[in-house]
């Protein structure tokens, strides 16, 4: 198994990378904001199971995101929690007052954030023009100083500040976070 590197920045060369990746880079940079990068091409990060190896690289917050929708498929969101928090959809829907979550389609991750299964992040939400999207944060993420996601592909990973994610990020794409208590329980 490669050892994982922490490189500041975007890569040097994109050659070979995808348009959307090189976007998320693109935006990042033009909105100041600092991050660094490991590179896992060998290593799809998939699960969180294998994100366990790109957490220690990263030493932040490695969020879990999953893309969920109503009964209808009319309302969307994003949810972001700890990777290590269990997910219970009941406490979620509980929370938000709404019947039934559930997770929403491959098609529409990718229509509204342009990511596939497995690679889903907040990075996304820039993607998202039309704010279809609704991103629901754990409270927890707030809690800890750097954060880590993907740049709209699972073949890297990204550290960056919670405090630039929030005030400069989300502010930039127009997606303003509801907080939510997550147990797991």
């Amino acid at each position: 198994m490669e050892e994982l590197k922490l490189y500041e920045g975007r890569p040097a060369d994109c050659t070979g990378r995808l348009e959307k990746e090189i976007r998320t880079y693109d935006l990042l940079d033009k909105l100041g904001i600092q991050f660094w990068r490991t590179d896992h091409g060998w290593m799809k990060a998939d699960t969180m199971e294998d994100c366990h190896v790109i957490d220690a690289c990263l030493n932040a917050t490695v969020c879990k995101n999953l893309f969920l929708c109503n009964r209808q498929k009319t309302n969307f969101y994003l949810l972001m929690m700890p990777g290590d928090k269990p997910f219970k959809t009941k406490e979620l829907s509980h929370q938000l007052g709404i019947a039934r979550l559930s997770f929403a389609s491959p098609e529409d991750m990718e229509q509204y954030l342009d990511c596939t299964p497995g690679s889903s992040s907040i990075m996304g939400l820039a993607n998202d023009a039309e704010n279809k999207v609704q991103l629901l944060m754990d409270e927890d993420i707030k809690a800890g100083e750097y954060l880590g996601c993907h740049p709209c592909i699972n073949t890297s990973s990204l550290k960056l500040r919670t405090a630039d994610v929030l005030e400069t990020f989300l502010p930039a794409v127009h997606h303003e976070p509801i907080f939510v208590h997550l147990t797991g329980e």
